[in-house]
């Protein structure tokens, strides 16, 4: 396997960054109960959904050498119970950019969400 640099691999996250941003909406992270999809090609079973965070735009805080940083997302409200064990990241124009493992890639203070309860993504740094 070969190993690129540490400039590309920030390059490639900046890009990732960048491909979140379009479309003519807001880049958006899904967090659902269930079984993960082995591909993000896999549509996503909505029944499983408990709650959608919205980015700002742009998305992008900080880009610095070991780091890209996102903003904050929104405080939503859950509109279905259940214990979040991933999350997909839509872009702006809702293409799929990535899933995300609950407690391996994305940790939460409590994956056990409520209905009615209110859930928000204080801080999304992507390291390369």
């Amino acid at each position: 396997m070969s190993k690129t640099s540490i400039n590309a691999r920030l390059a490639m996250i900046q890009a990732f960054a960048n491909f979140m941003d379009n479309g003519s909406q807001s880049a958006t992270v899904i967090f659902y109960q269930g079984v993960q999809p082995t591909s993000p090609a896999i549509a996503a079973d909505s029944n499983n959904a408990l709650v959608m965070l919205t980015f700002p735009e742009p998305c992008i805080k900080e880009t610095t050498t070991t780091h890209v940083e996102f903003h904050s997302t929104d405080t939503a409200t859950v509109i279905k119970g259940g214990t979040a064990t991933w999350a997909r990241i839509y872009n702006g124009a809702g293409e799929v950019a990535a899933d995300l493992s609950v407690g391996t890639d994305i940790a939460l203070d409590n994956t056990n969400l409520v209905l009615g309860g209110s859930l928000s993504v204080i801080s999304v740094k992507l390291r390369p």
